[in-house]
């Protein structure tokens, strides 16, 4: 598996764009490239540091589309899909989340790294019958704020970046995590503030 991942990796650096958004696909689909995305971003970033904003928008695209594509298995196949691939406290921990949370249950995954689970809040999205563009809007902010912000990360301080997120990868989580929070507070919010004429 480690081969088939480098041949992965070898053949992304070498498409740039197009390949960042194939990994990036597969790995919100069906497959499962653990920070292989994260570590793409900041190499070809640190090579190429002008073209950072068109890495992490065809990373994040990609990332969207696989969770597209999850999302419609899932809303297709209903909950028994998604107990027969996950084991059941997890998807009772995932729906009782969702219940409790809704899209932030979508967004603050979509920014955490791994080993942070998050495809099977992305099922549980399409279980639970989510509308179609509040959840494209979790993905795309939450998956933005992830890659663009390694992005920049790697055009401040180049392949020190990736040692930094190693490093502080907790640290980072509960950055982004609390900011996650205050944004989908503020979206939720705004969303039920009372409209004129109401």
């Amino acid at each position: 598996m480690a081969g088939f991942v480098e041949w992965i990796r070898a053949v992304a650096v070498s498409l740039g764009g197009p390949g960042l958004f194939i990994i990036a696909f597969l790995d919100s689909s069906f497959l499962s490239f653990p920070e292989v995305n994260d570590i793409l971003i900041i190499l070809l970033t640190t090579q190429h540091p002008e073209r950072m904003p068109y890495y992490a928008l065809m990373t994040t695209l990609g990332s969207i589309s696989g969770c597209l594509a999850l999302y419609a298995v899932a809303r297709r196949g209903g909950e028994a899909f998604l107990r027969r691939r996950f084991k059941p406290h997890y998807v009772d921990a995932a729906m009782e989340r969702f219940r409790r949370y809704g899209l932030l249950a979508i967004l603050i995954p979509s920014i955490l790294p791994p080993p942070m689970p998050f495809k099977i809040f992305v099922l549980a999205a399409g279980v639970s019958k989510v509308r179609l563009a509040d959840f494209i809007l979790a993905i795309a902010i939450g998956r933005g704020i992830r890659y663009f912000g390694e992005g920049l990360l790697a055009v401040y301080y180049g392949e020190q970046a990736g040692a930094f997120l190693h490093e502080h990868a907790v640290e980072a989580a509960l950055v982004v995590g609390g900011l996650a929070i205050v944004l989908g507070g503020g979206l939720f919010l705004w969303r039920r503030r009372p409209r004129q004429g109401e």
